[in-house]
């Protein structure tokens, strides 16, 4: 039976190996940043930067700058400038110190702005778990922060909540056997079915189906994940987001229109917006938490850029 097993196995994973072979030669987009010592992928797009703040741009978990390459290709041809990467040990960056939280992910994140020539203050764009990076990252470097656009993003309170909790632990152990499934080859053959869930452009759906069977991708978006909780304490030390920064809440509707526009007053995401002197919220009808980055839904990512940018100072 072990035998048996082992024999499917093999074949199931050569199997994968010849679909990644079919989509052929294959080099990712941007440039890579030293940030003293080791290199980090940055993908700009967009005109040089000018009057308007640059758009950067966070990812969440298992995320890397190919989340937002449907949003960045709006944004382009709006003439707005945007910036994402990979984080460190993720897609096509140099492994970074570990344990990888909140703190080392700012601290890098802090290093390739500086190494970058960006200039700043900067539109944060935070999704999912980007949500407790960005908030560090505010408070660290409130000189750099210009407004915020949140995408389905956490906030370091949330991680209190008894439903926040429940789904953490489920969460945490399916990240592992992802970690483990993509290390010995086991998501090779989904490449192409599951590896992008956003609906990326080709470029974009490419390297993140690449990164979706790498296995030192998901051991450091794994760990990323096991240390929620502890970034979340980090996060929650900062300061809280200057009320004078505009801030966009952008969240997936999922048949909860109603309550999320307004009726449900509780949801802790909103607290970022309704903190800030301007604020907006958008519930996006028929998104996932994927798919609000994609080609079909990623309009309202523009639009709460668009909304910052109309509420800044000199807007």
């Amino acid at each position: 039976m072990l035998i048996g097993i082992a024999v499917v196995v093999a074949v199931w994973i050569a199997a994968g190996w010849a679909m990644v072979a079919t989509a052929g030669p294959f080099k990712p987009s941007g440039v890579y940043v030293d940030i003293g010592g080791r290199k980090l992928r940055l993908v700009c797009a967009g005109p040089a930067a000018g009057a308007t703040p640059t758009v950067w741009m966070e990812a969440g978990a298992f995320g890397l700058a190919a989340d937002f390459a449907a949003i960045q290709e709006k944004l382009t041809a709006k003439g707005i400038r945007s910036c994402a990467y990979d984080r460190a040990g993720m897609g096509w960056s140099d492994p970074g110190p570990r344990p990888r939280d909140s703190e080392a992910i700012v601290a890098d994140l802090e290093k390739l702005i500086a190494a970058s020539g960006e200039r700043g203050p900067f539109i944060l764009m935070g999704h999912s778990m980007a949500g407790l990076n960005t908030r560090l990252f505010a408070g660290r470097n409130p000189d750099k922060v210009a407004g915020l656009v949140l995408i389905e993003a956490t906030t370091p309170e949330q991680i209190d909540n008894p439903g926040t909790q429940k789904f953490l632990g489920p969460f945490t152990a399916i990240s592992r056997v992802a970690a483990v499934s993509a290390s010995v080859g086991t998501t090779l053959p989904l490449y192409w079915t599951a590896g992008d869930r956003i609906g990326l452009p080709p470029q974009g759906s490419a390297e993140k189906r690449h990164a979706y069977v790498s296995g030192r991708h998901a051991r450091t978006a794994s760990e990323e994940v096991s240390l929620w909780p502890q970034s979340a304490a980090e996060a929650k030390l900062a300061p809280p987001y200057d009320p004078k920064w505009p801030v966009a809440v952008i969240v997936a509707d999922r048949g909860e229109g109603a309550r999320n526009q307004g009726v449900w007053p509780d949801d802790p995401r909103r607290t970022p917006e309704r903190a800030a002197r301007a604020g907006t919220f958008e519930a996006v009808a028929g998104a996932s938490h994927t798919t609000v980055l994609g080609r079909t839904y990623g309009d309202s990512a523009v639009r709460g850029v668009e909304f910052v940018l109309a509420h800044l100072p000199n807007g």
